[in-house]
């Protein structure tokens, strides 16, 4: 066995590479795009590295590439939380425990040197970007965002002394025409709630960027008290916004206001890994061309992120939110057939119970572990 740090571009390929290996033959994989992951590993472009460090390691097996695994501080996190968590991410391994704890230990080491008592993850590299480990079921493509990794990966974190932090719940919910009594209920809450929801204003670039500093604010706010939350800087909120922006159907943004103030927003993705499953990494010299062609073909639709201010929780706007995203899905001129509403944490009971009462199902669960560092 050998772990060998990432210090050099060539080293950087393979890390990024290694999962087109180790998946090749897994039909349920996503292929990230390999100029995307370039980005997110470059501290000039991506702002994560304005704030916290990042090591990437390798490892080899009989002098084959067998594993990968990132350690990495999240000074924000600390900061938000007054505690000592140090993060791992970007796991991948053959099926062999002797790899796997080779990786989970150089981590857990880096993160020890570092001074942090816990080592939790996966983060890849924040709450705020893909994380968590799918624990089950593995019979399925992940949705745009969404994790994915072979059934084999829970034993092997489990045996390297992982435990539980918290699970991920992702629901999903057949897209039809909502039914009366909900369209019912939506206009009385509307009424006696004394708010307004519209979409997003993506045709006025100066109205555009008050809508974006609005949902900035009521992202900090809203989610400032979940398990896990870590607030982005200025810096990563835009380069999300342009990341997302290319991607985004404005008609799937909504933004509710009371007496002018934002109260919450919600965004649903249309699931682009239908697309990038045939890109398989690149989009040159074909992928743009198959990008074109399928764009108005995608089945499924993701709710990844939604909020409401404290202050007007209980007025029932995030079942508007629901309600009006789903109209708007099966009323849509390239209808959609699917949708997910991910992801949700276990312990967020609003959330799983509003998601049931719009008859989504529960169907995979995805899991954060600690490991106490000594």
């Amino acid at each position: 066995m050998k772990i060998v740090p990432v210090l050099s571009k060539k080293d950087l390929m393979k890390f990024i590479k290694l999962p087109f290996t180790l998946y090749k033959n897994d039909p349920y994989w996503v292929a990230p795009l390999i100029m995307e992951q370039k980005k997110l590993f470059d501290p000039k472009k991506n702002p994560y590295f304005e704030h916290s460090e990042v090591q990437l390691f390798l490892a080899y097996k009989n002098n084959k590439l067998a594993g990968r695994i990132s350690a990495h501080s999240n000074t924000l996190h600390n900061k938000t939380h007054n505690d000592k968590i140090g993060f791992f991410g970007f796991f991948e391994s053959i099926d062999d425990q002797e790899v796997a704890d080779a990786l989970f230990d150089t981590a857990y080491h880096w993160l020890k040197d570092k001074g942090f008592d816990t080592m939790r993850g996966p983060m890849n590299l924040s709450v705020n970007d893909e994380c968590s480990l799918l624990v089950g079921p593995f019979d399925s493509s992940p949705v745009v965002m969404m994790t994915y990794n072979p059934q084999y990966y829970v034993a092997l974190y489990e045996n390297a002394g992982m435990k539980k932090a918290m699970d991920l719940y992702a629901y999903h919910v057949d897209v039809i025409k909502p039914p009366e009594r909900l369209e019912r209920l939506v206009k009385k809450i509307e009424k006696r709630g004394h708010f307004t929801i519209r979409t997003l204003s993506a045709n006025n670039k100066k109205e555009l960027k008050k809508d974006i500093a609005k949902i900035f604010h009521v992202y900090e706010k809203a989610w400032e008290d979940n398990w896990g939350y870590v607030p982005m800087s200025a810096t990563e909120f835009d380069l999300l916004v342009d990341n997302l922006m290319p991607i985004v159907r404005p008609e799937f943004i909504y933004i509710a206001e009371i007496d002018g103030e934002a109260a919450g927003f919600s965004v649903t993705l249309p699931d682009y890994n239908f697309i990038l499953k045939k890109i398989k990494g690149k989009l040159l010299p074909f992928g743009w061309l198959k990008f074109l062609i399928y764009k108005n073909k995608i089945p499924g639709l993701r709710v990844p992120i939604m909020g409401v201010l404290d202050k007007y929780k209980n007025r029932g706007i995030d079942v508007v939110f629901y309600y009006r995203s789903f109209k708007t899905a099966y009323e849509h001129k390239n209808p959609y057939t699917d949708g997910e509403l991910s992801w949700v944490l276990e312990t967020n009971s609003m959330m799983n119970k509003i998601s049931r009462s719009v008859s989504a199902e529960l169907y995979k669960t995805y899991r954060i572990y600690d490991k106490k560092i000594s």
